[in-house]
């Protein structure tokens, strides 16, 4: 083991990562771990499942903490701290290459030309703050090529957010002042812009031009309303992060807070996995590292407690750019700040904790009126969306103990195989009046479950990651309950409570009924909580499923036969359909009618004539 900076991954039988660690001394923090005795339970337990390690060498420690940071967010280790909500941030841009530039919200890599102010908490914020602007600046939003062909001005205009630069109604100079007064105001100089529109309006009042005073003073307004949404606001902090973090009950909340040109763009709550024993301090060095991965950094960041390598995580911060300033605010305006922003995180902690805990008494709920022992820790429901059997989808909604668990939703293209099987043995024949016309529910269903848990099968047989579930919920009655169970038996899973939940008579809410193996059916109190939360699980699913259908369902609307073509590109598919007038046409044509279409030669005409009709 070389005596050198670097990053280690501790790795189990399976060669799955357990745990990512970088050291100043590779061989020396190596070494620490064959002493156990020493060791918090959480190691111990993390040692003991270790078969095998990795290292790579660095040039420094600081370069070891920024690869140890992105290689955690990438494998996402279970012994480390995760922050596992890691959406990229809304920015506001204002573009470059063209005579009028544009306003609109941007999120992703910073490629385009033009300038970038945020990052916004949400994409709300940014809306909120665009249609603000909007009125201030008479800016537009539109694309270059809706603004290229534009004939007259369009809503915007005449509910006046927009000064319609399209057909000509602000020279391109008067234009460029708005912009000038945009980016000023966005950079946190709003204050000199008011006062010069202020300057303006009376200018104009005293010449008797009370149609262009009462415009400059819709921007004024607008402006002042920017202003006066900034709930949280301190003098002297430009371009910071606000970084606040509270724990309790062995869970962490951290608040971030974003402020860019001295205006406050709104906050966002982090609640990163880690091990009950961990420290704040530990939690928010772990958070602050995998935050700032790949990621624009300001020049102050304001934390609530001292890292536990303080120094080194600003220098490694500012190693890819200009230098970041970490500070723990001591006395002043700073310190009372941070400590607003401690008793946000205080308080989002709160509700989280107690929803958890009526999440979990809901979960005991379901497990009493269902008769199942045990606690239920992952519920997961199903449901299928079609339209006469076509872009037919299934889908899988999960919820645990902090709720509907989003990022373990997953999405089923029902490729059809398990049609012919579906009505194979009397246990799965559903009564045909529930069958709906055009497509097989049940085939569907059963396809889904197959490939469900035939994959959890093959990638987690010894169910160690978590990927298995307590209780499945099927979207359906009898029918549906019998083909899950059907394919459980063909599996050989034995040990997973199974239920379907039916809609009650006329669909009415509230008289839905369960179906359970070996039990009657039986209905649940309407004013019962456990009932409105399996409701609410069941319509989860439903909104899900639909969404996907209906994705897949518009994606299909612009997509054509021909692209499925080998060999026929924008050019020979426009040939066809100009020829033939539509892809049906093209699918019935014979290959003597395709050779004479211009452009299609002998060769292309046979391989789409092989495509509809076959070979032979």
């Amino acid at each position: 083991m070389p005596a050198q900076p670097g990053v280690y991954r501790m790795l189990d039988r399976k060669g799955d990562v357990l745990y990512v660690g970088k050291a100043r001394n590779l061989k020396g923090r190596v070494q620490n771990y064959a002493h156990p005795a020493g060791l918090s339970t959480r190691l111990y337990r993390m040692i003991a499942e270790t078969a095998a390690l990795e290292v790579v060498v660095t040039h420094t420690e600081a370069e070891a903490l920024l690869l140890e940071c992105n290689m955690i967010k990438r494998l996402m280790p279970r012994y480390n701290v995760l922050l596992r909500d890691d959406k990229s941030f809304p920015f506001i841009h204002l573009s470059a290459d063209h005579d009028f530039p544009q306003l609109t919200k941007y999120r992703g890599a910073r490629t385009q030309e033009g300038s970038y102010f945020g990052p916004f908490a949400s994409a709300g914020a940014v809306n909120r703050t665009l249609v603000t602007l909007q009125k201030a600046f008479l800016l537009r939003s539109c694309s270059d090529s809706i603004f290229a062909a534009r004939t007259r001005p369009c809503l915007l205009y005449q509910i006046k957010r927009c000064s319609a630069p399209c057909v000509g109604r602000i020279s391109p100079e008067d234009y460029a002042t708005l912009i000038d007064q945009a980016r000023v105001f966005l950079s946190g100089r709003g204050d000199h812009i008011q006062q010069r529109l202020a300057a303006e309006m009376q200018a104009a009042a005293e010449t008797l031009d009370f149609e262009a005073a009462a415009l400059i003073r819709d921007r004024i307004r607008a402006l002042s309303l920017v202003q006066g949404h900034q709930e949280i606001h301190v003098p002297g902090i430009v371009d910071a992060d606000v970084i606040a973090a509270h724990q309790a009950g062995g869970q962490t909340c951290v608040q971030v807070f974003f402020f860019r040109g001295g205006q406050n763009w709104g906050n966002r709550a982090y609640f990163p996995s880690h091990d009950r024993q961990l420290t704040v301090e530990e939690v928010l060095t772990s958070f602050v590292g995998q935050f700032y991965d790949n990621r624009a950094k300001p020049p102050l960041v304001l934390l609530s407690h001292r890292l536990v390598e303080h120094e080194l995580v600003g220098e490694a911060l500012s190693l890819r750019g200009a230098r970041v300033t970490l500070t723990v605010p001591r006395r002043g305006e700073k310190r009372k700040l941070v400590g607003r922003i401690v008793a946000a995180a205080r308080e989002a902690l709160g509700r989280r904790l107690s929803e958890s805990a009526s999440q979990r008494q809901l979960l005991d709920g379901v497990a009493a009126a269902f008769g199942l022992e045990g606690p239920l820790n992952r519920i997961e429901v199903y449901d299928n969306s079609h339209i006469q059997g076509t872009n037919a989808v299934g889908a899988m909604i999960v919820a645990g103990s902090d709720g509907l668990i989003k990022n373990a939703y997953r999405k089923f293209t029902i490729r059809g195989v398990a049609t012919a099987q579906a009505s194979s043995g009397a246990a799965l024949s559903p009564p045909s009046s529930e069958v709906s016309a055009g497509g097989d529910d049940y085939a569907m269903m059963r396809e889904v479950l197959q490939r469900r848990f035939a994959r959890a099968l093959k990638e987690d047989p010894e169910r160690d990651r978590g990927m298995w579930p307590d209780l499945v919920l099927i979207d359906g009655g009898l029918g549906q309950l019998n083909v899950a169970q059907g394919v459980f038996d063909e599996l050989g899973i034995d040990d997973i409570a199974i239920g379907a939940i039916a809609k009650g008579p006329d669909r009415n809410a509230g008289r839905e009924r369960f179906f359970l193996p070996g039990r009657a059916s039986f209905s649940l109190d309407p004013r019962d909580s456990v009932l409105y939360f399996l409701q609410r699980l069941r319509d989860e699913a439903h909104r899900f499923a639909i969404g996907t259908h209906r994705a897949k369902r518009t994606k299909a609307l612009g997509s054509s036969p021909l692209d499925e073509i080998v060999g026929i590109g924008a050019r020979r598919k426009r040939a066809l359909l100009h020829h033939f007038g539509s892809a049906r046409a093209v699918a019935r044509a014979g290959l003597g009618e395709l050779e004479r279409v211009a452009g299609i030669s002998k060769t292309v005409a046979k391989k789409v004539h092989d495509h509809f009709h076959g070979d032979g």
